[in-house]
């Protein structure tokens, strides 16, 4: 280096030589950056997929609220939305009466369709409950009327969380593996208890998520149901 002053070359203070970072010390920088940008990463994920879980427990529940003021509106559950039709079908996410399986009925409700992980919430209801409502009568069920699906806490020897259940709500998960897509297509490759929840039958399993399961299952409980409607004076 030249000082301008005095046109002379400028020697390092104390006489050191000046120098960069040496291949090693370079290499050990990056890998500690890398080592910072994964955790990094990783952080960002964890705290994703928790907001996502938050998010779709928070659906699940204005689902069931939804369906407690449809009921006390029309004297009946709603019936599911067929699950297999692409949302460009202008039936899509209305109820379909003439099957007990199915999905939320989004557009009957005014939600939105899907979960945050882009899947339809799947929906069973007893006919019971979603019953046209015959002349005269102000619901479609009685306070005898019995739910006839069950929850358990695994598909294998499990025990009833619940049972006699008019209605059960299902999130597919982060994995969505047993869900229904906007196009109306299941994805596929559910097994154990996932399984369970997307075989369209009565027995429906939830437990705290692990590496095999991350769905998020909530019900009607019937008796809350029938309170509700006694309040507003649909039931005696």
């Amino acid at each position: 280096m030249i000082d301008w002053l005095t046109e002379q070359p400028m020697t390092p203070k104390h006489g050191h030589p000046q120098r960069g970072f040496s291949l090693v010390e370079l290499t050990i920088v990056l890998v500690i950056v890398a080592l910072l940008s994964g955790g990094l990463m990783l952080g960002l994920a964890a705290q994703r997929d928790a907001n996502n879980y938050q998010e779709a427990q928070r659906q699940l529940d204005s689902a069931k609220e939804a369906l407690f003021g449809f009921a006390i509106s029309n004297g009946r559950l709603p019936c599911p939305a067929t699950a297999t039709l692409a949302n460009t079908d202008s039936n899509a996410g209305k109820e379909n009466c003439t099957a007990e399986h199915g999905v939320l009925p989004w557009a009957t409700l005014g939600l939105p369709e899907t979960d945050p992980w882009g899947q339809r919430l799947t929906y069973y209801a007893r006919n019971q409950f979603t019953a046209t409502l015959t002349a005269g009568a102000l619901a479609s069920f009685t306070l005898d009327t019995l739910g006839n699906a069950n929850i358990k806490d695994a598909a294998a020897s499990g025990y009833d969380i619940a049972s006699s259940l008019p209605a059960v709500i299902v999130s597919h998960g982060s994995r969505g593996v047993g869900g229904y897509q906007k196009s109306g297509v299941q994805l596929t490759g559910a097994i154990g208890d996932e399984a369970e929840n997307a075989d369209a039958d009565l027995t429906f399993i939830a437990h705290t998520p692990s590496d095999s399961f991350d769905d998020i299952v909530t019900w009607i409980i019937p008796t809350v149901l029938k309170s509700r409607m006694v309040a507003v004076g649909k039931l005696p």
